[in-house]
């Protein structure tokens, strides 16, 4: 999975965000744009979107995420601190996300 890269602080997550979902939720991946797909309940206004984003990848992770590119746009890259990309992928295995 092209989506999830591995660096020395965590992984790197590409994902694609569609918002005003009636519950966040992990969709799949889409191979075409090797991203992560993800639904939130937040409209894109006044940051709620990123940070409905960042508050449920950490609680699923159970350490920090930040958004590092695509504050305003649909795709986005995570940061997620001290996680290996086989840890990540077995979270959302458990997760029935795949």
């Amino acid at each position: 999975m092209k989506a999830v890269t591995e660096i020395q602080e965590g992984i790197l997550v590409d994902i694609e965000v569609s918002t005003k979902s009636n519950k966040f939720e992990i969709a799949g991946y889409n191979e075409w744009r090797e991203r992560i797909e993800i639904r939130i309940k937040s409209p894109p206004l006044k940051g709620k979107a990123n940070k409905e984003i960042i508050g449920e990848f950490s609680k699923l992770t159970k350490n920090p995420v930040e958004i590092l590119s695509g504050l305003k746009s649909r795709q986005k890259t995570l940061k997620i601190y001290n996680m290996s990309k086989s840890d990540f992928l077995k979270i959302l295995d458990i997760n029935n996300v795949f």
